[in-house]
């Protein structure tokens, strides 16, 4: 032990560096997206191999992957091998590594998939405080992203390094809360089909009780003053400009809204929640009936929010043996049956109704549904007919097991079964806003709507992860052009809250940050906003995401345009939009790992002039500036503000 000691003082006074192999740093505070890392192992616990290639040391993890370590500017370089580990296979895995020091990029591997040779890294690191090391998903999300950082060792002038926990965040409830004063809110346009019942209803903030009116709705189209609730049918095409006036005992609100007999419906994209990503195959009618009363007790009713969707399981699966699902999947006629979770559709349907929500649910054109439970594969029609009876307004259509029946991935095969079904729901007389899910194929963004879809998955599923949701979001530029009212892109639902994909819950794992940058980003992008969270369990901040109505109005501005990216530089990026009054909605995002300055440039902007810029998420104005706006902004986050000319 004294020897050990000797040898250590001599070669601290002879300037001898030491070397840290990386597994033999506290990997627990390494984050990454799947599993947990290995020393000396892949991901899954097999020898390190890459290309071929064997390593006996370093670390196995999985995108997204992130290692803090403290080097107290004592390091001297940073060693290792990186690729995607082939016990992937023949399956593909996309990654990229980075090492940043003290918020700047060392080194980058650009994108190295599976059966790339190893890469070497070798990064000076002298007079570095803070060395993070990144493997983010490449360019297809992050399966099979088995990433190595093979023989990887820190090389130290002295002392040790130590991996540390990342920076915490605050959540910071930026959203003001509503004051007793009337407040409208939601939707400024509304479309409806000729002939079919209207069903909307008008929302305010404020103290209750409130009474509505709304002056200049046509003949046949009728107003509970109590709750806001707008019924009836008008069989005359045309568009009509209301004045729509929330009264209490506090004060008077009045804005213009437009009805719009006609072609189209979903004029702005659907505000809802879908029980999914809590829920799951866990779903049933107590959980669906608990979530539309959430809705309207945590106040979100009062904020526009109004589809509950229940993401499939509501079926009979073919040759179940768990008795609460047993029965005959369709009637003698053909008619769709529910399981025993779901004992009466059309009494839920009218419940949900009666909160002055929208129902929704979920099928597949192809013979099962993703979790394999009856879909509507040559029952389109019988199907259509059964969703009006029951009284639904929406449904999810989930590509799944008509994988089997289409003869290969051509557009017409891709287009068919949307087609099929799309007429199925013409026939009948309600309207459905008719959701497509077939997660991008055949880049569904440009023959969505020529299908009828109103909205269409553009992306694989999301998940709560800083990685998938940045990589969808950011994803989506140039998608903008095919976006309009009445249809949308849809890069998926919201992973903010309490999630899980049922029955086991968490929180989500985005960092406050990332959460507004979440929900700044699908604001902009004209998403569909579907919280898929337990609405049972929602805190102070996950409603203060969900309930500014200033972030809100850019999602249901009713010049339906979605944002495209202005500027890119590195890890820092500028989004924007038009809006109907002429004014812009500008996201700034910072999605690199230290704060940093993020400028808005009115030029390339379009903006001539001096531009009034107010923050949407404090609700404030913030200033009168001209030829750009620069802002502070913190590692994964953003700015929404709003430019008006002065």
């Amino acid at each position: 032990m004294f020897g050990s000691s000797l040898l250590s003082m001599l070669c601290t006074f002879v300037g001898v560096s030491e070397e840290s192999p990386l597994g033999s740093l506290d990997l627990s505070k390494m984050r990454q997206g799947w599993g947990t890392p290995h020393v000396d192992q892949s991901v899954e616990g097999h020898p390190l191999t890459i290309a071929g290639r064997a390593f006996a040391t370093g670390v196995g993890t999985h995108a997204a992957s992130m290692l803090w370590v403290s080097l107290d500017e004592k390091a001297e370089r940073f060693e290792a091998w990186v690729g995607v580990d082939d016990e992937v296979g023949k399956s593909t895995g996309t990654v990229e590594f980075r090492v940043i020091g003290d918020g700047k990029d060392l080194w980058r591997s650009g994108v190295l998939k599976t059966g790339d040779a190893a890469k070497r890294v070798e990064v000076a690191l002298r007079g570095v405080k803070t060395m993070i090391l990144l493997v983010s998903a490449g360019t297809d999300g992050q399966d099979y992203d088995h990433a190595d950082w093979a023989e990887a060792k820190i090389v130290m002038q002295s002392g040790k390094p130590e991996a540390i926990e990342p920076p915490r965040e605050e959540a910071d409830v930026r959203t003001p809360k509503p004051g007793p004063k009337p407040r409208i809110t939601g939707p400024k346009v509304f479309g409806v089909r000729p002939g079919h019942p209207i069903l909307f209803r008008f929302t305010a903030t404020g103290t209750k009780p409130m009474r509505f009116e709304c002056t200049g709705l046509p003949p046949g189209a009728a107003l509970d003053a109590a709750t806001g609730q707008l019924s009836g049918k008008v069989s005359a095409p045309g568009e009509h400009r209301c004045t729509v006036t929330a009264t209490n005992a506090e004060g008077k609100a009045s804005r213009e809204f437009r009805l719009v007999i006609g072609s189209k419906i979903a004029l702005t994209p659907p505000l809802g929640w879908n029980s999914w990503n809590c829920f799951a195959a866990d779903v049933d009618d107590a959980k669906v009936r608990a979530a539309a009363q959430a809705m309207v007790s945590s106040g979100l009713a009062d904020h526009g929010w109004s589809n509950i969707n229940i993401d499939d399981c509501w079926e009979i699966k073919p040759g179940s043996d768990d008795a609460m699902l047993q029965g005959e999947p369709r009637d003698p006629d053909g008619m769709i049956n529910t399981n025993k979770k779901f004992p009466d559709m059309k009494a839920l349907c009218a419940h949900i109704h009666s909160l002055g929500l929208r129902a929704g649910l979920y099928s597949s054109p192809g013979p099962l549904t993703c979790a394999g439970f009856t879909a509507s594969y040559q029952f389109e029609e019988k199907d259509a007919q059964r969703w009006a009876q029951w009284g639904f307004d929406y449904v999810k259509y989930d590509w799944c097991s008509y994988g089997d029946i289409a003869k290969d991935d051509s557009l017409e095969e891709l287009q068919k079964p949307y087609r099929v079904m799309r007429a199925a729901l013409d026939k009948v007389d309600r309207d459905i806003v008719f959701s497509l899910c077939q997660y991008g194929m055949g880049k569904v963004w440009e023959w969505g709507a020529d299908v009828g879809g109103n909205c269409w998955r553009t992306t694989g599923d999301i998940v709560d992860t800083w990685d998938s949701m940045a990589g969808i979001g950011f994803a989506q530029n140039g998608h903008e052009v095919h976006a309009g009212p009445g249809h949308w892109n849809d890069p998926d639902m919201l992973v903010v809250g309490v999630v899980g994909w049922g029955p086991a819950l968490h929180p989500t794992r985005l960092t406050p940050n990332e959460q507004v940058t979440h929900i700044t980003l699908w604001s902009l992008l004209s998403s569909p906003l579907l919280i898929g969270c337990d609405m049972t369990k929602l805190d102070e901040f996950t409603l203060s995401l969900l309930t500014n109505d200033e972030v809100l109005d850019v999602s249901q501005d009713p010049l339906g345009k979605q944002a495209a990216r202005v500027f890119a530089e590195g890890d820092l990026e500028v989004w924007a939009r038009d809006l109907e009054d002429g004014s812009k909605a500008v996201g700034l995002f910072n999605r690199g790992e230290m704060e940093a300055d993020v400028t808005a440039d009115f030029a390339a902007l379009g903006r001539r002039g001096p531009q009034a810029v107010r923050d949407l998420w404090s609700q404030k104005d913030l200033a009168v500036v001209e030829g750009k706006f620069t802002t502070k902004i913190p590692r994964h986050g953003a700015a929404l503000v709003r430019l008006t000319r002065r």
